[in-house]
């Protein structure tokens, strides 16, 4: 006798693409917690990345850390960049 297919609401397909879409973990974990194929999972948050294209992910904390590194790090070397190039320019100058 083949198995009975399952029904899910429309409620607990969005809370699951959301366990997805907000908390960035994999399909096959989110499936797993909530005891549903990978697959569908993907299914469902495929279709819902279809309808809402001009959201994206959010930055983990890691990723803001990180690039708030990565711009004073750049704001740091331009401001060298500029001095070396007043040096170059005042070295020059005292060289004729």
């Amino acid at each position: 006798m083949p198995a009975k297919r399952r029904k899910f609401s429309p409620q607990y397909k969005a809370e699951a693409v959301q366990m997805v879409v907000q908390t960035g973990r994999t399909f096959a974990e989110v499936a797993r917690d909530l005891g549903i194929n990978p697959t569908t999972l993907g299914n469902w948050v495929n279709a819902w990345k279809d309808e809402h294209p001009e959201t994206s992910p959010e930055e983990s904390p890691v990723d803001r850390a990180r690039i708030s590194e990565l711009e004073a790090e750049v704001a740091r070397l331009r401001m060298e960049n500029e001095f070396l190039k007043k040096a170059a320019a005042f070295f020059a100058r005292m060289q004729e």
